[in-house]
């Protein structure tokens, strides 16, 4: 199908796209990577009046590492995070998410930044910054604003982003010694997870989670921390039966989604088993001292 008629805006710089958001409101829509919106177009589902490019903004296209934090611009497309040596070195799990992305043309144009803004419930990205503790900078108009990934994804499709502000940087920390792995049942056809889970552990010196964080994708209508399992970790030895007992409750108080590809239940199912999985592999991780991804 061919979308509904609308005014192309290419700012190439940061200010200008601001300007262009501020002055044109609700009827104008961002594209990154247009792996998403542009798809949505072409149903109708979306009909902006004006669409705003800022894929030649090349300031947010950079990953920097320094002062305890990796910090990727709105616009690292999947492919950078999946290769980019400092990704790898610093957040490999956050690489290897973005290796079981759609595919090699999804990865090479798509981005980071906007699969986040998209908030698409069964996006891989949300589970993974939830574990990570990752924070959201968005610039408005009175300036820039840091929002942690726990309070960014809020509802379907929805997010704090306000409509005159911009992700313009999603920054991770880089200096907590975690193991930390993601796990997904994906759709067969789409590659989005019917589940999805992330989880980060640490461990003190007697071999006791001290830290630990689950990030739960594709279950319900947005993705969650979840905060049942991780409160049962805290202080205990990860044995595998721990491990297992805790994950019972990953999709506990959750409104589980339910469609053609897949009920609530097997949902909740699937929640429950990769999160063990999922925490499983990141504990042997961390014992090991090898977080996942090679650096190079």
């Amino acid at each position: 199908m061919i979308p509904a008629p609308f005014t192309y805006h290419r700012p190439k710089t940061l200010g200008a796209a601001l300007r262009l958001l501020q002055t044109l409101g609700s009827v104008a829509r961002v594209l990154a990577g247009g792996q998403s919106l542009l798809p949505m177009m072409k149903l109708r589902l979306a009909a902006p009046a004006h669409l705003i490019d800022i894929g030649r903004i090349a300031a947010l296209r950079r990953i920097r590492a320094g002062g305890g934090r990796l910090r990727i611009g709105a616009l690292a497309t999947h492919s950078m995070i999946e290769s980019v040596p400092a990704v790898r070195r610093w957040v490999p799990v956050l690489a290897e998410t973005a290796s079981t992305i759609g595919d090699l043309q999804v990865r090479n144009l798509g981005t980071m930044g906007g699969a986040a803004v998209h908030a698409d419930p069964a996006a891989d990205y949300p589970a993974t910054l939830l574990a990570l503790d990752a924070e959201f900078v968005l610039q408005g108009p009175d300036g820039a604003r840091i929002v942690p990934a726990s309070e960014f994804f809020q509802g379907l499709m929805a997010t704090a982003l306000r409509p005159d502000e911009l992700l313009i940087e999603i920054s991770l920390p880089t200096a907590q010694r975690v193991g930390a792995a993601y796990m997904k049942m994906p759709n067969p056809a789409s590659g989005f997870a019917l589940a999805g889970v992330a989880a980060s552990v640490a461990l003190d010196g007697d071999g006791r989670c001290r830290h630990v964080r689950v990030g739960i994708t594709g279950v319900a209508s947005a993705a969650y921390r979840a905060r049942h399992v991780e409160q049962a970790l805290l202080g205990q030895e990860p044995t595998d039966e721990v491990l297992a007992a805790a994950s019972a409750a990953a999709a506990d108080g959750v409104d589980a989604s339910a469609d053609l590809h897949a009920s609530a239940e097997y949902r909740r199912h699937l929640a429950r088993v990769l999160t063990r999985r999922a925490l499983a592999a990141a504990r042997d991780r961390r014992r090991s001292g090898k977080q996942g991804l090679p650096s190079s």
